[in-house]
């Protein structure tokens, strides 16, 4: 049973092992709860739809797809699903796409890659639609 107080459920879709590892750690570190994670859009995709998560923390660049590949599936299904983007394309074309097609935030991981958290944890307790 899910209290007020549960963990945040999050998904890592992102290509690189060892950053999908730091993310992890970051993030349960953060008393949030990842419960899969994804290198393709395939793997993601059916991963999320796997295990429902509160929170998908999405890479622009995914092993032989795109993170909007996943989005755009997702959103339709699970719209009280909330995204993340997390990348180091972050220029204003992808930012302003992801951010039109229902992403949550936008980070930079060069720059932004310490807001993850308190970006997802934002992202967990907006309004559902």
């Amino acid at each position: 049973m899910q209290t007020a107080s549960a963990s945040v459920k999050v998904f890592l879709a992102e290509d690189s092992a060892p950053i999908r590892q730091r993310l992890g750690a970051m993030l349960t570190a953060a008393a949030m709860d990842v419960v899969g994670e994804g290198d393709t859009p395939e793997r993601c995709i059916s991963g999320i739809r796997e295990t429902r998560p509160d929170v998908v923390v999405l890479d622009v660049q995914l092993e032989g797809g795109t993170g909007l590949e996943v989005l755009r599936a997702i959103r339709g299904e699970q719209p009280t699903v909330a995204f993340v983007v997390l990348s180091n394309n972050s220029a204003p074309a992808y930012r302003k796409r992801y951010l039109a097609e229902g992403a949550s935030r936008f980070l930079d991981k060069a720059t932004e890659f310490e807001q993850l958290a308190q970006a997802v944890t934002a992202a967990s307790q907006r309004p559902m639609h």
